[in-house]
This record gives structure tokens, sequence and C-alpha cells, in this order.
């Protein structure tokens, strides 16, 4: 049977008020005067009407990491590097968002697996005073944005939840220009920041969460140089729901009698296959296309494999690292458990698998099944801190047929013996993580108040001062927080996802931009 289809929406005035209406304008005017659209111009630059009516969320964040100008780190089309929303397809498939949406926490997993800071807060974690002055500080600044999730209902549009950018604040009138990415229906418009935040301090039915904003920003460095977390990996699902939920109630449960004792607990339980859980140490090589490299490209490579470097440096000297070691060494190797290691590869394999695993990011693939053909060269330099780095040249043929010429860069312990052909790439050794190193990261991810749950007082000193990030070497505190922070997105992930596969969905007529459910 055909619908038919619909041409927009009547605004519905009060209590909103279009944007290009005069009044509108006027509004704009005296909120540019008083220095509350700062963030109005870079995020107009870069607004679109979103592809899907399920897609609010996907586009507010393409909106949103554009006007940031973060740099996706792969193309969107011909050789241009630019965030679509096809290209946000991190924590859920680009197919269920169409049919379902996006909650609130899987949005929130999403700007950050697309390189931005996320500031996230539900309704019933702010307040209408802490959410203004948030609202004001965005829209005084060129530097954040925030995304609100609301009900449309609370200013009588048609739909139920929704997403969209905000783009400016009237100080006076206390207005918020709501930039409706659902263009085909609403215009911009300004509403009361009260009503607005009426309209977000709403229960998502699917998931049974308050809705909320985040404030998205681009952070002075990459989020992360070494360790990254997916919701997509099944894996770190089942290890994140371990982490944040199960451990605190294990130790508080156990007879504990010294840190080695924690690590044993810890790490014995831990959900998945040893080499499944090495899955969030990005591979220690840097990949790049063998025909796109600057002049510069050589000493920025350096740059990164020395800041990777200096991470693992950092870990190891701290009381944490010197723990599980001494576990390792003394407990678990003497007894022959199966731990979670990438330190015996070879570099052939490190090359072969940094090879194919970049081949998939540059080319927009979601998986690494790709296949080296061949290696074609390697190539020996001194980067700028002294140490060897072997560029390894190879070709790249995907599943899907598609070839390109890649290089790798990987540090060396040792490029190659003596008597040996530089070329011979057999006989170097990458510079690896090793299982300590793994194993400490994971126990530095924890939150805080899990060492809270250990009823020995000194073992639970020891191990609080031993975690604690504040006392940490910069570069390694920076990248255990945002470790910390990816953890607890991901099990944010995973709570909605378990609400939402549990919920009873309602028979649908339309199809909502918010969330596939009906109108």
């Amino acid at each position: 049977m055909a619908i038919a289809g619909i041409y927009r929406r009547s605004l519905p005035s009060p209590p909103a008020t279009d944007f290009a209406s005069p009044e509108g304008k006027e509004i704009f005017q005296e909120a540019l005067r008083d220095g509350t659209m700062e963030g109005f111009f870079h995020l107009i630059a870069h607004f679109q009407t979103q592809a899907e009516p399920a897609f609010c969320a996907l586009a507010s964040l393409s909106v949103v990491l554009n006007a940031l100008s973060i740099d996706p780190g792969r193309t969107w089309k011909g050789p241009w590097r630019w965030f679509d929303e096809s290209m946000l397809e991190c924590c859920e498939s680009l197919e269920k968002v169409k049919e379902n949406g996006m909650t609130f926490a899987k949005v929130a997993c999403a700007g950050a697996c697309a390189g931005a800071a996320v500031h996230a807060l539900r309704a019933n974690s702010s307040s209408l005073n802490k959410f203004r002055e948030d609202l004001i500080l965005c829209c005084k600044s060129e530097r954040q944005h925030m995304i609100v999730s609301y009900s449309r209902k609370a200013f009588q549009q048609t739909g139920t939840g929704h997403f969209s950018p905000i783009g400016g604040y009237h100080r006076e009138r206390d207005l918020a220009l709501i930039l409706d990415v659902a263009r085909f229906k609403y215009p911009p418009h300004w509403v009361p920041v009260s009503l607005l935040w009426e309209a977000i301090r709403t229960v998502d039915p699917d998931t049974g969460n308050y809705r909320g904003y985040m404030v998205l920003t681009k952070p002075d460095r990459p989020p992360s140089i070494l360790y990254t977390l997916s919701c997509k990996d099944e894996i770190w699902r089942a290890i994140s729901k371990y982490l944040i939920e199960d451990v605190h109630r294990i130790l508080n449960n156990a007879d504990i009698n010294s840190a080695q004792d924690i690590v044993s607990i810890i790490l014995g339980l831990l959900p998945g296959k040893p080499e499944k859980v090495t899955s969030f140490v990005k591979w220690i090589a840097e990949v790049r296309r063998a025909d796109s490299v600057a002049a510069n490209g050589a000493a920025e490579a350096d740059q990164t494999l020395n800041a990777k470097s200096e991470v693992m440096s950092e870990l190891r000297g701290t009381e944490l690292y010197k723990i599980v070691l001494d576990w390792t060494s003394n407990s678990c190797v003497s007894s022959g458990c199966n731990l979670p290691s990438i330190s015996e590869m070879d570099l052939s394999s490190v090359v072969r698998n940094a090879c194919c695993q970049g081949a998939a990011v540059l080319s927009g693939m979601q998986s690494s099944n790709s296949v080296c053909r061949e290696e074609a060269s390697a190539i020996m330099r001194v980067n700028n801190s002294g140490t060897e780095t072997l560029v390894v040249s190879g070709s790249v043929e995907t599943v899907d047929g598609l070839r390109s010429d890649i290089d790798v860069l990987v540090p060396t312990i040792r490029c190659y013996s003596c008597g040996s052909d530089p070329k011979d790439v057999e006989s170097c050794h990458p510079l690896l993580p090793s299982t300590a190193d793994l194993l400490t990261v994971l126990l530095f991810a924890l939150p805080a108040e899990t060492w809270k749950s250990i009823r020995n007082p000194a073992v639970q000193e020891e191990m609080i001062t031993a975690t604690t990030c504040a006392l940490l070497p910069e570069v390694l505190k920076f990248e255990m927080e945002n470790l910390q922070v990816q953890l607890k997105l991901v099990h944010g992930w995973c709570l909605e996802t378990e609400r939402q596969q549990s919920s009873q969905e309602p028979s649908s007529t339309f199809i909502s931009e918010a969330s596939g459910k009906a109108l």
C-alpha cells in the first residue's frame, strides 16, 4: 500500500521561534553581539540534513566532528578525509541504526571512537542550572560544541526522541538555538532553555534511562597512543562488564594477603581467550600509504613511534608494573598458565598483521581481512631519538580486490645481527608490549573505587597508591585516563544494548528520525 508523502511540518510556535523568521533573526543578532554565538559559524559551515529518518545522532556527530576539525584518519571519497554518517559505524552497524536509531550511551561511545573528547551527562546526573552553565560555555567557545538528546513532545512537535547540536544561546531571553538535523521536517529554531531541559529530562522507553546532553571537544593530542577499546569487540564487551561490575564483588569476598593475590584473582577470572584479550593494544607499528608521504612524513612517524615507546617505558617504571611482573615471573609462569601475550611475535608476523590491519583502516573497511601478497623491500633508518626504525614496503590486496602500496614503520630492539643483510626482516626484533605490560594496563583501567572493596587495609592502601593515575608521569597518565573513559563508554554501550534488546518493541507506522519507532 502506497504511503502519501509529507513535505515538512509546520513548526509549533510558540513555544519555538523559527530561526529564519524576523524575530528569529533579531534574537540571533542580539546573541551575536553578546558573544554567545561563537560556535555557530563553525557548526553552520558543516550543518547537514540527516541521510536517513533514524540517523539524527549520526548526523549530529558528523556536524560537530567536522566543526571541531577532527581528522577521521581515513578517506571519505576520493582523497578527502571528512566525516560523514557512513563513517561512524563504530558502536553500532549502520543497518541497525537505520532500523532502530541510537541510544544516548552509544552516541557518546561513537563520538569517542571518532576521536572527540566526550563529556556526557544524563538529566538525572545534572540540573537545569548546570545544563545552562554548560550551554553558555559551549556557545561562548569555538572549541566545544553540545549535542542534546530530547523528546520533541515538549515542543508540541511530532515524533519522540531526537538528537541535534546546539548552535547558540540568548542570555537575556534564555533561549537556545536547536540546529535540527531533520531539516526535511523542521527548520533550526529557538526554544526556551527551561523547556529544553524538560525535554531532556525525559526517559527513553527503549532503555529505561534518562536522556541527556554531551559536550564534545577536540583533544590536544590523540585520545590514545597505544591502548584503545572497541564496543564492537565482543571480548571487550564481556571484559568491561567483568571489570566494572564483578571485580569489586569478587575482591570483597576474597581472602587477600598480598597484592599478588589480587593480580592472581582478577586476571585468573578474566573472560575470553588470552590471545583475544590483547586486542586493546594498537600495533606499535605505524602504517601509511607509500604514495602519501609528505616531506615531514618521516619526522611525524618518528614522533608517533617515540610517543608509543615513551608510554611503554613509563609504564614499566610504575609500582603496579613491578607487582604484576613479580606475579608473572614467580606465580603464573612456574605453573604454566596461559597468559595473554603478543611479545613472542617475530617481525614478519608484526609487519604482516600491521600491514593488513592498516590497509583495512586506510580503505575504510571494518575488518582486517586483507592479504599482504608480498614484501617488496626493507629499509633501515635511525629516527630522531637515536633508536632504529625499520621501514618495510609491501603490496596489499584486500578481499575486495583493491590493491595498494603500504609502508610499515616498526621500532626495533635490534635491526640486524652482525654479518646479516639489513634487508633480512627475519633478523630484526620488534618492540612489542610484554605480558606484564598488558596485565598492568588492565589493572590501571579498573575504576578507582574497586580497591576499596579489599578488606585487608594494608593491601588496600598499597593498591590504591599503585593505581592512582594522578601520580603517574604525564604521558602515561593521559593514556590511562583515556582508557578508563573508554572502558566506561563500552560498558554503557553494553548496558543500553541489553536493555534495548529486552524492551518490547511497539508496532510502527512511520519511522521517526530518532529511534525508528512509531510517530
